[in-house]
């Protein structure tokens, strides 16, 4: 089956907000105490997490997400390149 861009790109925010939700509400909320029995710099993992780490998570998402776009464009590009050489054939 192939999948065509919308699909692909629709798939990728799946994904990667089901990483954001489990980052800021898993760890921040559910798994909290938990994580609290860790600590990084000075502080508790879930407090952490709650308070810094669901921030940071989500702006690398938003990174990840445009080297993703980047590369699926440049392939859908190069497709709609080659199909377009085809037809002038």
């Amino acid at each position: 089956m192939k999948l065509n861009y919308w699909q692909i790109n629709l798939l990728i925010l799946l994904f990667l907000l089901s990483i954001w939700f489990v980052v800021s509400f898993g760890f921040g909320i559910i798994w909290s105490e938990e994580l609290d029995r860790f600590k990084f710099g000075g502080f508790k993992l879930g407090f952490w997490f709650s308070q810094q780490g669901s921030i940071y998570f989500f702006v690398l998402i938003i990174f990840i997400y445009v080297f993703l776009m980047n590369k699926l464009d440049k392939k859908f590009y190069k497709n709609s390149i080659d199909s377009q050489e085809k037809h002038k054939e």
